[in-house]
């Protein structure tokens, strides 16, 4: 047994120096060559020593050499007797033994006839619920899992954190290839002192001792039969195996080996802190320390999260990898293995690795494990290779189904799980994975199979399924469970669509037509209708259900409508409510009134948007749809705003809280107050309004809707604005310029639509960051008495506007404006949008230009722009 990371070779010739020289040189954490360099040998004769070519060495080298370990005590001793033993006391071949030392080489009460274990990065609670295990009442514990996961590793920790439990021993037995039952009960035998099996009881005294047998995959059989003899005849033996696959004895607990946890997808680390909370990257940037002195850059730092990813978080490919960062930097590796990770190969590239030992890439581990597998078990592994993240048990069902015949995958998963090709991580139902390994390879296998192409067509319609079921929840009391499901499929998503679009497009179309509203949360517009366009013009799609094609038509309408192409849509949703009208869908129906509303607030349609949203209240209440009054009433509420009625606004969004208290819908609620906030900013009630938008944007932000988000912080802005709080009004506007809550669009601030949000055109050139950063730049400098450069933000936050937008906002832009220079003009410009958008001067602003056109002149003050 070494302490290493699953070895896969057994060298032949005397094993108990040689395993010894190994461990304690990589405790030490040496190379064969720098530990030569230290003792002052060859490093050839390091080598032969550790592969066991030399039998007798000098004992001047044993003494060097066990100088250079710094070996004391006990551990120098069984060292040197390891060395120059008799030829009676030689073990035999085909089991190797280790002899006695105690932690860190000092004498222990617990004799352990194992080498020190090397330190593990991420380990703790493995080691921790493995002792449990082997102090528990388990006769034989496994360790499973595929090469190079850790399991030898993790096997010696765990069996030194237990000495003390088991203290007639604990000692531990390689198996080489070939061996047979007899060879390794004489070696299990010889490493507690004795020479033969009966005797074992006798030394044992009653007491419980622990052997450790290590890649018992090479003899499974004789392992198997002499575990059977050994337990018979030692009752308080207990037994940790390490190896591929269980032994398959009575009594026997199987425990997994999962690799270590990675960084999820889209993790983007900027400091090495953050990146280094995860095992695998833990473990990386240690082992790469070995071989270069500099620290990840910063610039690396995303590389690193993504190389672990792709290395599945199995700590023999991550050493391997890290080994050739001696040459190339982080993102350098990435670029050339990170599509190449099958073909690492070990133990060559290893640190501490004999090159004389052969390579064994990771293709040939998998495929060791793979070979164990009877040919359905292969079939369905290759099938389960589509998923690029994480499923659950009935999306694996659905895949492996022939037909509409579903079996119990439970008994394949766990066999897939109890030969480490199929990782579990957390408690919910999306907790299944391959890693990137064992999903490379089964593709691999797929391919030349011929059947990856008929693969990729059934994961897409699974995927499809699994977004069909689970987007209507999106718009109801299910969107905290329903948006967490999408996330978690969105590498699956991606791949079905990108595979369905090129060979089924029909089910492509049926895919993304189901995917807009979880677009839209996720900031995903752009690309989602971008797919949707190419999708509907598709002639193969041509011949599809209507009513699909309305969904997807109305996708369009609702994803333009958030970065400012809504104009473009209308026919669109004209289109898709004709569709929905005729077939007498009810949804479809007041979904597509919803999408006009907003759509109509954007080019200037008020009072067909006021229709369309008088429309839905009366379907819905018609046909007691709750969640979609509420919606109705809360577009309505634009209106009363538009009109001065703020008054009413406010008793209308109290009758939208209701109807969502009594769905039960959080969204709807917490838009109906980020709409609260800003009525209580147009009444000049400012630090209300502050207080409420900040409580908003927090929901907003937990809930993932980057848009509303983005203009409810518009809303606070303006009121830490008008209210004289500069500082905090100008940390608002960097954050919407910075892009952390997405990319503002002018005219896509607040708005009362739930469905959709008023929108405007593209910005202006030089993304003068819409009309709201211009709105609160104004006011700013208005409020420090700089009417020239308030006059220039104005100005900006009105022409932003001018192709459409929320009228709201150029009214408020102009009266600024006309506060700003006493520019008669500007009156105009005011009253033909007034005019044209029917929107109603608040008080406050009619006061102001009442006492321009009386002075032609405006001081600043504090409260209302210049007002």
């Amino acid at each position: 047994m070494t302490p290493d990371h699953d070895r896969s070779r057994s060298p032949g010739g005397p094993a108990q120096l040689s395993d010894l020289l190994r461990g304690h040189r990589l405790a030490a954490d040496l190379t064969q060559a720098e530990l030569a360099t230290r003792a002052g040998v060859g490093v050839r004769t390091v080598r032969d020593l550790e592969r066991g070519r030399s039998a007798r060495p000098q004992r001047t080298t044993v003494e060097l050499l066990a100088d250079a370990l710094h070996l004391t005590h006990a551990a120098r001793t069984a060292f040197v007797a390891a060395a120059r033993p008799s030829r009676a006391a030689e073990p035999r071949a085909a089991g190797r033994q280790l002899p006695v030392t105690g932690p860190g080489g000092a004498p222990s009460g617990t004799p352990i006839a194992l080498p020190q274990p090397v330190p593990l990065v991420g380990r703790d609670r493995d080691v921790a619920e493995i002792a449990a295990l082997l102090t528990a009442d388990h006769p034989v514990v496994s360790l499973i899992g595929l090469a190079g996961v850790g399991k030898s590793a993790l096997a010696l920790a765990a069996a030194h954190a237990v000495a003390e439990q088991h203290p007639a021993g604990v000692a531990g037995v390689l198996v080489g290839e070939g061996s047979d039952a007899a060879d390794v009960l004489a070696a299990s035998a010889a490493v507690f002192g004795v020479n033969r099996l009966r005797d074992l009881p006798c030394r044992f005294g009653g007491r419980r001792a622990l052997l450790v047998v290590d890649a018992v995959e090479r003899a499974a059989d004789p392992v198997a039969e002499a575990l059977r003899g050994l337990l018979a005849a030692a009752p308080t033996l207990r037994v940790l195996v390490t190896g591929r696959h269980p032994v398959g004895l009575p009594g026997e607990l199987v425990r997994p080996v999962a690799p270590l946890e990675v960084p999820p997808l889209g993790t983007v680390p900027t400091a090495r802190g953050d990146l280094e909370r995860w095992p695998a990257a833990a473990l990386f940037t240690a082992r790469l320390a070995q071989v270069r002195r500099e620290p990840p850059t910063a610039a690396e730092l995303p590389a690193v999260a993504a190389l672990v990813r792709r290395l599945g978080g199995l700590p023999l490919a991550i050493e391997l990898m890290a080994a050739r960062g001696r040459i190339l930097d982080v993102t350098e590796l990435l670029d050339r293995y990170g599509d190449r990770v099958l073909d690492l190969a070990t133990p060559g590239g290893r640190p501490g690795g004999d090159p004389a030992e052969g390579s064994v890439t990771l293709r040939e581990a998998v495929a060791t494990s793979y070979r164990l597998l009877a040919p359905r078990e292969r079939a369905a592994l290759r099938r389960l290779a589509a998923f690029g993240n994480r499923w659950s048990v009935e999306l694996a069902e659905e895949l492996l189904a022939d037909a509409d015949d579903r079996e119990d995958v439970v008994p394949l998963l766990d066999r897939l799980l109890e030969l480490g090709l199929v990782s579990v991580r957390g408690t919910g139902p999306f907790r299944f994975r391959l890693l990137d390994a064992v999903r490379d390879f089964a593709t691999e296998q797929a391919a030349r199979e011929g059947e990856l192409a008929r693969v990729r067509h059934r994961h897409a319609r699974v995927v499809t399924g699994l977004v069909e079921r689970t987007s209507p929840d999106l718009s109801g009391t299910e969107l905290d469970s329903a948006a967490p499901v999408l996330d978690q499929a969105t590498g699956d998503i991606s791949a079905a669509l990108a595979h369905a679009a090129v060979d089924d497009p029909v089910t492509a179309l049926r895919l993304a037509a189901a995917l807009p509203r979880w677009w839209r949360f996720r900031g995903r517009d752009v690309s989602g209708r971008r797919w949707l366009r190419r999708l509907l013009a598709d002639p193969r799609t041509a011949e599809a259900d209507p009513v699909l094609r309305a969904w997807a038509l109305l996708g369009v309408a609702r994803l333009a409508a958030e970065h400012g192409a809504g104009a473009e849509e209308l026919p669109a949703a004209r289109a898709a409510l004709a569709v929905f009208r005729d077939a007498g869908d009810v949804t479809g129906e007041l979904s597509a009134r919803s999408v006009l509303c907003a759509l109509l607030h954007a080019t200037g349609g008020h009072d067909e948007a006021r229709e369309q949203a008088a429309a839905v209240l009366e379907l819905a209440t018609r046909h007691g749809r709750e969640r979609d009054m509420a919606v109705a009433q809360n577009n309505l509420t634009w209106h009363d705003i538009r009109v001065g009625d703020l008054a009413g606004a406010r008793r209308r969004l109290a009758t939208v809280e209701r109807l969502a208290a009594q769905y039960g819908e959080r969204r709807l609620r917490v838009l109906a107050r980020a709409n609260l906030a800003e009525v209580a900013r147009l009444e000049g009630r400012y630090a209300d309004a502050v207080d409420q938008g900040r409580r908003v944007a927090a929901a907003l932000a937990e809930l993932g809707d980057p848009g509303h988000r983005r203009r409810v912080l518009g809303t606070v802005g303006l009121a830490l604005a008008q209210d004289g709080r500069s500082a905090e009004a100008l940390e608002v506007v960097a954050e919407l310029r910075s892009g952390a809550v997405g990319s503002p669009v002018p005219g896509q601030r607040r708005s009362p639509s739930v469905e959709l949000v008023p929108a405007a055109g593209p910005p202006s050139p030089g993304r003068p960051e819409d009309a709201v950063c211009a709105l609160i730049e104004g006011t700013l400098a208005l409020y420090r008495g700089d009417r020239e450069l308030a006059a220039e933000w104005f100005a900006a936050a009105a022409e932003a506007g001018a192709d459409g937008q929320d009228r709201r906002d150029v009214v408020e832009a102009l009266v600024g404006l006309a506060a700003s220079t006493a520019d008669m003009a500007v009156l105009g410009r005011l009253d033909a949008v007034r005019r044209a958008s029917g929107v109603t001067l608040l008080p406050q602003e009619e006061a102001l230009l009442y006492a321009l056109v009386a002075r032609r002149t405006v001081g600043p003050r504090r409260g209302t722009p210049g007002g």
